[in-house]
């Protein structure tokens, strides 16, 4: 069996950590039934992405984005649950099988048991923000801990159980957080953030997506996302993004001198003031009893696919 994920060329550490956590889940599974493609964590249930041939087992993944494939060969198509009810719904299969985004797991890992908080408050951005935008600067001058969502899986994910507070564009990001129990508030920085997935698995915890609006940062970021920065619009442009560094958290401002950085910051102030009010506004976090639910489920999910594959 072969775990499937979507392979950002930046890195994106939400599809990256399929990479090792079926491993803890399902142990062994890569050695039996090498037909089978493991559909897991990600918003990845795309006709344009997955490949037509071929079974596929399907743990926890989302719609979100294109046309769902055609799923209704159950020889080609073992559905054990989705992401969320919306999901459910768009599938065709019982509301009951949204049961909640498999990344909620990581949690349980030992190797990230009882770290000790290092951050206060974080943001992370989705990868887009990540690639061409100011944030690393606005954070510092926010007092807010930037971490890269492009970085290593792992050293993403112990940031944010390290942290007091997220600040967070992911969704992936919101979605660690609250498992690891870490207080959240939801940002966005363009139309392009997709609300769906967001409430697909905000009902599977009992919470709201009530994102606050961040203003873009840069004149990069505004031209990657077709966006508009003070009042240009950059709608249908495009730029070749910057490569994704490996560190997963800066806690200070990138190198810079002269009148360009300055220009750079004053142009950002907008996205520092409301990165700045988001990181002191009401957070949510699921509660601990519904959380719990959802991930026993899972487990009893993941329990009857170890007897039908073994």
């Amino acid at each position: 069996m072969k775990p499937y994920y979507w392979e950002s060329q930046h890195g994106n550490f939400g599809d990256d950590l399929n990479l090792w956590l079926w491993d803890f889940l399902l142990p062994g599974f890569r050695a039996v039934h090498p037909d089978v493609l493991l559909v897991g964590v990600g918003t990845v249930l795309n006709r344009a992405l997955l490949p037509e041939a071929g079974r596929k087992l399907v743990i926890g993944s989302g719609f979100g984005y294109g046309e769902l494939p055609d799923m209704r060969d159950e020889s080609l198509w073992d559905i054990r649950c989705v992401r969320g009810p919306l999901t459910a719904e768009k599938v065709g299969v019982p509301e009951a099988l949204g049961i909640v985004d498999p990344a909620v797991l990581v949690a349980d890992m030992p190797e990230f048991a009882d770290l000790p908080k290092r951050h206060g408050c974080s943001f992370v951005p989705h990868w887009e923000s990540a690639v061409a935008g100011l944030w690393p600067t606005v954070c510092a001058t926010a007092g807010l801990t930037y971490i890269d969502p492009r970085g290593e899986a792992k050293a993403v994910i112990r940031a944010i159980a390290q942290s007091e507070r997220i600040v967070a564009e992911s969704m992936h990001g919101a979605i660690l957080a609250d498992a690891f129990r870490v207080p959240w508030v939801a940002v966005s920085t363009s139309d392009g953030i997709n609300s769906f997935k967001w409430r697909d698995w905000a009902a599977t915890v009992g919470v709201d997506h009530r994102p606050r609006r961040v203003p873009i940062s840069s004149r990069a970021e505004a031209i990657v996302k077709g966006a508009r920065f003070w009042g240009v619009d950059y709608e249908g442009r495009s730029t070749e993004p910057a490569q994704a560094g490996d560190v997963a958290v800066a806690d200070r401002a990138p190198s810079g001198t002269g009148l360009r950085l300055a220009a750079k910051q004053v142009l950002a102030a907008p996205s520092t003031l409301a990165l700045w009010q988001a990181s002191r506004a009401e957070p949510q976090l699921s509660a601990d009893a519904r959380l719990a639910a959802r991930k026993a489920r899972l487990y009893e999910v993941l329990e009857g696919v170890r007897r039908d594959y073994s």
